[in-house]
């Protein structure tokens, strides 16, 4: 007879009544943050080669993808701007016109419930394709927090209910936080790219937001993927100077980071699930090497059980409708 002294960990398994009673992590539609990229012109609706599933959007096609996503459930949108006209200094980012900030207007217009959080970077509106001023040879990290300033306040003037800065620029919180206030949007929270990685995981959205450095690299103000410390210096300072929300990006990566972030603050962290970690599943899947459901649902909820509050995923619409059972 064998000796019984042992744990029994199986009785809380042993049905799947049992095993939703006694579930940890839940994932809900709440959770979820859908990427937009919107672009000028009359053109139809483009799906990006390396995104399948995920289109640039004109502003007339706009409006019938936010309803898809009104009814599937999904409450928040973080939109980037493709313009027809760059120059080295990204003024269509902060231009009152700009694709961003008239992407904004329509969906508070069609859709006042929306939450439209409003990617807030240059780089996919200067020629060169970095996230500020280059001069010099580097981002000249000063000169370009003034034009991100400007950036984000016209964001607030068009409707967005949350600035996303993404440009890693040192004090770029601060000075945000500073010009919204001093133009009366106190109210308007800062979801700040705290800590961004100069990742390889990248390369889809570049294809989909036309934002590749046409020379160099981020390197000199994206992290380096080796580094863990740094991280929590990165979002501690955005705390500091008056961040809302702090975002862990890559996420797949980086599940270490988000649980270090996670118990560092006592702000809501957000994991944004990359291009290349959408794409790489969404290639398995095509050729049948994976069950896509299954994998997308795993990586979701891992997210959320290393300590994240919300996702922003290209996957959004997918996980909303496996959430309804319609899959």
């Amino acid at each position: 007879m064998l000796n019984q002294n042992f744990d029994r960990h199986r009785r809380l398994r042993n049905s799947a009544a049992m095993r939703d009673l006694v579930r940890e992590t839940v994932l809900h539609t709440d959770d979820l943050i859908y990427p937009i990229f919107v672009k000028e012109g009359q053109e139809p609706k483009t799906e990006v080669t390396s995104m399948p599933g995920v289109f640039q959007f004109p502003l007339h096609e706009l409006e019938s993808e936010v309803a898809t996503l009104i009814d599937l459930g999904i409450k928040a949108i973080i939109l980037f701007g493709l313009p027809d006209d760059k120059d080295d200094v990204g003024s269509g980012a902060y231009h009152d016109h700009g694709i961003v900030q008239e992407a904004i207007r329509l969906v508070k217009r069609v859709a006042p419930e929306m939450i439209v959080i409003a990617d807030t970077c240059l780089c996919e509106f200067t020629d060169h394709g970095h996230c500020g001023i280059f001069e010099n040879g580097d981002v000249e990290n000063d000169k370009s927090l003034e034009l991100l300033k400007k950036t984000a306040i016209s964001q607030a003037e068009a409707g967005a209910d949350i600035i996303a800065p993404s440009n890693m620029m040192d004090g770029f919180v601060k000075i945000i936080r500073e010009g919204l206030d001093e133009a009366g949007y106190n109210n308007i929270p800062i979801m700040s790219y705290a800590v961004k990685y100069a990742s390889a995981f990248y390369g889809p959205f570049r294809d989909a937001a036309n934002s590749a450095p046409q020379f160099g690299d981020r390197k000199t103000y994206q992290m380096d993927p080796a580094n863990r410390l740094e991280a929590l210096r990165e979002a501690a300072s955005d705390e500091r100077e008056g961040a809302d929300f702090l975002i862990v990006k890559p996420s797949l990566s980086y599940m270490d980071i988000i649980r270090d972030v996670r118990n560092q603050t006592n702000l809501p962290v957000v994991a944004y699930n990359v291009s290349g970690e959408y794409a790489m599943v969404k290639a398995a899947s095509a050729n049948g090497w994976i069950d896509e459901k299954r994998i997308v649902l795993e990586m979701l909820t891992s997210m959320k059980r290393a300590g994240v509050s919300l996702i922003i995923t290209y996957f959004a619409k997918d996980v909303a409708t496996y959430l309804k059972g319609d899959a």
